[in-house]
């Protein structure tokens, strides 16, 4: 049974009002941001003047000028090759603890929310401790069971940020069972778990969008504070995080080496926000 259409005048004229996509500079610069930043990680073995890992000491430190747009770093590698090359280590860190993130606290929030009672008390319970540790402290301790490596770090930033992404679907899907079409759809006979999948997770899934974005941004710092604290990303990799943590010794001579790296995380985070908090409204 579907969801009736409840909308109402007071709700077409707030929707009306709404600025459309269009008068939104933000959201279209922010697509086009991450787009950017995706076509470079994707392209950035044809896009990248030079070798990531070339190290030619003679080119140490120079400042932003032709022929090194970014700079150079203190062993002379291209800083603008090694941010295009380092956003494929920090998306694909992003993506698989986004993937994980979702995969675990959807059907754990879904489970709780939708079927309440004593299934949740437990699972709120459970997800209570979870949350009892810091995000940061669970990773690092993950990493330093299974090693430092990508899929590690990768693995305890999407569990760090599991646990809030279940409590959020958790409350959504409460709010959406005191529907009345929700109690329509009991009288009639449908199961648990029907009522979850095709009533509750379709009405539930902008919210949930949403979060994951702002989740996106999330998992892309800790991801990136795992390799600054060298935990992540093996030495030399290129990395956002592992870049800033090769410039903080340099912030006075070469601030380069640390401030293009870090603009480009802030601003990846900022546009993931940003379309996060569009697709809530």
């Amino acid at each position: 049974m579907r969801a009736p259409c409840l909308l109402n005048i007071p709700q077409l004229q707030a929707a009306s009002r709404r600025p459309s996509p269009g008068r939104q500079p933000a959201v279209w610069l922010a697509l086009l941001w991450l787009g950017v930043v995706i076509l470079g990680a994707v392209m950035a073995p044809h896009l990248a003047p030079t070798d990531p890992l070339a190290a030619d000491p003679s080119r140490a430190l120079l400042p932003p000028g032709p022929g090194r747009w970014l700079g150079t770093d203190s062993l002379g590698r291209d800083v603008l090759t090694r941010i295009l090359w380092g956003g494929r280590w920090t998306l694909t860190i992003g993506g698989i603890a986004l993937a994980l993130t979702v995969g675990l606290g959807l059907p754990l929030g879904l489970l709780a929310g939708s079927r309440g009672g004593t299934v949740d008390a437990v699972l709120m319970r459970f997800l209570d401790a979870w949350l009892a540790f810091p995000g940061l402290l669970l990773a690092m301790t993950v990493v330093a069971i299974l090693g430092p490596g990508l899929i590690p770090a990768a693995i305890g930033v999407g569990l760090s940020a599991a646990a809030p992404y279940a409590r959020v679907t958790r409350a959504t899907a409460r709010a959406i069972r005191a529907q009345p079409y929700i109690e329509a759809a009991r009288a009639v006979g449908a199961s648990p778990w029907r009522i979850a999948v095709r009533h509750i997770l379709p009405n539930a899934a902008p919210t949930l969008i949403a979060f994951a974005l702002t989740q996106l941004g999330r998992v892309l710092l800790s991801g990136a504070s795992l390799n600054f604290l060298g935990l992540g990303a093996p030495p030399g990799t290129p990395e956002w995080g592992s870049m800033l943590d090769d410039g903080r010794s340099y912030l006075r001579v070469a601030p380069w080496i640390a401030t293009f790296p870090g603009l480009t995380l802030t601003l990846t985070v900022l546009a993931a926000n940003i379309l996060g908090d569009r697709i809530q409204k």
